[in-house]
């Protein structure tokens, strides 16, 4: 309706009166917000993943790019924390920090995979890449849905020792060919036309030749047989450190610190002038109406069981794979509830449902589940060094050694945390168990998961991996371990469980059966919204109290009206 002063009327909406004032933050510092401020638009960059220190390094994973809405109180103060970059250093590496600011957290970038499998690249915001020279090619790291992306796989191959770029804000690292430059990084946000969050290259050694990084800040692999340090990533861009060349002096570079940049939203409930109807509109600030506020559980794939192994001299048994990482608000224990998804309007929201690991993995590391998303909110694969929920040590049973440490839960850095660590065996004789969303392995059994109550009867979710021999899944879909030969027990599908650890009482490696139980999204809804879900394998329902539910155990799209 028109008015005598060519003001018109809006929808209604929370006033928010910022000043459309812009602050970027270079290191961790409070801003206090104007008074009139309700509504602030962030974009939030974790630091880089430095790369890998040594011999052909992978690159450093890119931290996380994050540009979101946060609702804030005026005349207060926030803190904008700014995480640091990876810090690069010989034979090793590190990923970068997280960077928050109004409860929102992008992840750090994941550190580069050392060379001749001594470590696979890192998970994070976006995944460190792989080692070169390994066989098979030293895994990459994982990156975060809707943050980042996978790190490229290094060489296999004897001519062409070259480590993985990278993963970037923008694509994922590269992972063929003689030269492995790190992932691109974004300038998707409309808060800078900056790029932010390239990856790190992949340093190289011998027949190959070294990673540029990526656009965004990425730093460069090193090249050649010795004195080839990656280069650092760019200071405050979240960048990986490139990968590492050839000697066992030569340092990963540096992961790019962070950087944080806020704007206080200025928009107002009832009647704007027209100026400010076309200035928001071009800024796609114009205010929407409430349509619902959602419910979500968010349960990503478990990890897959290792694979027992005999031999001349000594026999392995493997750790239970970790959960997958677990998210919920609405239903399930209060204390890891989070807050419920506001939509202002319907439309197609992609959902992600992460499968389970892969069965047999070589001893110690099982092979890791695969991210759950929807909107927001993401939840991590279970892990082998990390994930959601981390995996048991293996253990040399001939020796009653551990082969290698458990894995650390809640990679996503997640307040509720996602999942907990794995554990070591009771004794030398047998592995650790796998973790679950509310406990830590406990001993040769797997940690337990955690019962969720949004589709009416409670169901448990997400439990972790006993170990071999003879250990107990826990209670949430997790596999049991193999006593013997005998194939162990699979992660059951759709909660998240991880795989039972195997053992060997005989020549040959055990039976592939030990994969991770696929994630699970359910998302809840008031009884005034439809959902529709495609493909047809997902499913749509109505609880008895009028509320809308819809359960997908497939990648999909969910459609809101």
């Amino acid at each position: 309706m028109a008015r005598s002063n060519g003001g018109v009327i809006g929808v209604k909406n929370n006033s928010s009166f910022g000043k459309c004032t812009v602050t970027s933050f270079t290191s961790t510092c409070s801003v206090t917000t104007q008074p009139g401020t309700r509504i602030a638009q962030a974009l939030i960059i974790a630091g880089g993943g430095s790369g890998a220190g040594t011999y052909r390094g992978g690159g450093g994973g890119a931290g996380g790019y994050l540009c979101t809405t946060v609702n804030v109180c005026g005349n207060t103060a926030y803190e904008a924390v700014v995480g640091g970059g990876g810090s690069g250093s010989a034979g090793s590496r590190d990923s970068g920090d997280n960077s928050t600011f109004g409860g929102a957290t992008s992840i750090g970038g994941g550190g580069g995979g050392l060379y001749d499998g001594a470590g696979a690249g890192l998970p994070g915001g976006s995944g460190g890449g792989g080692g070169g020279a390994g066989s098979p090619p030293v895994a990459a790291g994982c990156g975060t849905a809707c943050q980042g992306n996978d790190g490229g796989a290094g060489s296999d191959s004897g001519s062409v020792q070259t480590g993985g770029g990278g993963g970037g804000a923008g694509a994922a690292g590269c992972g063929s060919g003689p030269q492995r430059p790190g992932g691109v990084g974004s300038s998707s946000s409309p808060l800078s036309s900056c790029t932010f969050a390239g990856g790190g290259g992949g340093g190289a050694y011998c027949g190959g030749t070294a990673g540029a990084g990526g656009t965004g800040g990425g730093g460069a692999g090193g090249s050649g047989a010795s004195g080839a340090p990656g280069s650092n990533a760019s200071a405050n861009t979240g960048g990986g450190g490139g990968g590492a060349g050839g000697s066992p002096s030569d340092a990963g570079g540096n992961g790019g610190p962070g950087i944080v940049i806020v704007k206080e939203l200025s928009k107002a409930s009832g009647v704007w002038s027209l100026n400010e109807l076309v200035d928001a509109k071009e800024n796609n600030t114009w205010p929407k109406p409430v349509l619902a506020t959602l419910d979500y559980l968010v349960v990503a794939g478990g990890a897959g069981g290792g694979r027992g192994i005999t031999g001349s001299p000594a026999t392995y048994s493997s750790g239970g794979g970790g959960a997958g990482g677990y998210r919920a608000s609405g239903y399930g224990p209060s204390p890891t509830q989070g807050c419920g998804i506001v939509i202002y309007e319907g439309g197609a929201f992609p959902i992600v449902v992460g499968g389970g690991g892969a069965a047999g993995h070589p001893n110690p590391t099982p092979a890791c589940g695969n991210d759950s998303s929807f909107s927001t909110i993401s939840a991590t694969g279970g892990g082998g060094v990390s994930g959601g929920s981390g995996v048991g040590a293996g253990c040399n049973t001939s020796t009653g050694n551990p082969t290698g440490a458990f894995g650390a839960g809640n990679a996503g850095g997640y307040d509720p945390v996602e999942g907990y660590p794995g554990s070591t065996g009771p004794s030398g004789s047998v592995s650790g168990g796998g973790g679950g969303a509310s406990q830590a392995g406990q001993g040769v059994n797997g940690g337990a998961g955690l019962p969720n109550a949004i589709l009416g009867p409670a169901t448990t979710y997400a439990g972790g991996g006993g170990g071999a021999p003879g250990g107990s899944g826990g209670a949430g879909g997790g596999g049991d371990g193999t006593t013997g030969p005998s194939p162990c027990g699979a992660g059951d599908a759709n909660t998240g469980g991880g795989g039972g650890g195997a053992r060997m009482g005989g020549p040959g490696p055990n039976a592939p059966t030990n994969t991770g139980g696929s994630g699970v999204v359910v998302v809840r809804g008031p009884s005034a919204v439809t959902f529709a879900v495609a493909p047809g394998t997902n499913s749509t329902s109505t609880h008895p109290g009028g509320d809308k539910l819809a359960t997908f155990t497939v990648t999909g799209t969910l459609t809101i009206s």
